[in-house]
């Protein structure tokens, strides 16, 4: 599918739309995603995809340009729609975001169309509840972590390996390097290794950031 016809596709969707280039960069962009994210097409198109959503996820993970999403994007990999909170016209509020992949002209090519619905109140209500059932119920942790876990955020879509995962429910456990080198019979180095692996997938500042965002995400 070519640009003009990528445009023409999203200025014709009623909801809030825009898309992006294979290289996160915003190519199209819609009157009603004017009104929602207060940036007119001349000033969005030719941004990153961050720069103009500036979103936020449940975990806490910021919208950035190699975002797991994008990462899905580049691979041709279909996703369930997500939510993420926005600063739609200066205020945060909830957005439920559907993605459309779609081939270019070239096999280099190709585009990905986002499309933005309300989900604020409902959104709201959901946190609202899990807060409850955490701190007002006697549920086994087991299965409060269960409910806890985020099931519609980008975090969801980050790719850990076997060993990641193994040295992440490490860290959840509380133990450093050196006790997780020895119990899993390799090296502080390569522990420290994958430890900032993980961190970059995660978008984690350290591990406890980690640790709590890959638990929300019922990664561990």
């Amino acid at each position: 599918m070519r640009l003009v016809e990528i445009k023409k596709l999203v200025a014709g969707t009623a909801d809030p739309a825009f898309a992006l280039d294979a290289t996160g960069i915003v190519a199209a962009w819609n009157s009603a995603a004017e009104g929602l994210f207060g940036f007119g097409e001349p000033d969005a198109v030719g941004k990153t995809c961050s720069e103009v959503v500036g979103g936020i996820d449940e975990c806490g993970r910021e919208c950035s340009r190699d975002c797991t999403v994008q990462h899905k994007v580049r691979v041709r990999q279909p996703l369930k729609s997500y939510d993420i909170q926005i600063r739609g016209n200066g205020r945060p509020q909830w957005v439920n975001v559907s993605v459309m992949i779609v081939e270019g002209t070239r096999s280099t090519d190709g585009y990905s169309i986002h499309i933005v619905r309300p989900a604020d109140m409902h959104k709201r209500f959901e946190l609202l509840v899990r807060d409850f059932v955490l701190n007002e119920t006697d549920l086994p942790e087991v299965h409060v972590n269960q409910l806890m876990a985020a099931k519609r955020t980008p975090t969801n879509y980050t790719e850990l390996s076997k060993r990641e995962t193994e040295i992440l429910r490490h860290l959840a456990r509380g133990e450093n390097s050196t006790r997780i080198a020895e119990n899993l019979f390799i090296s502080r180095t390569t522990v420290n290794n994958h430890v900032q692996h993980i961190l970059k997938k995660l978008g984690a500042h350290n591990r406890l950031e980690a640790v709590r965002r890959a638990e929300q995400a019922g990664l561990v």
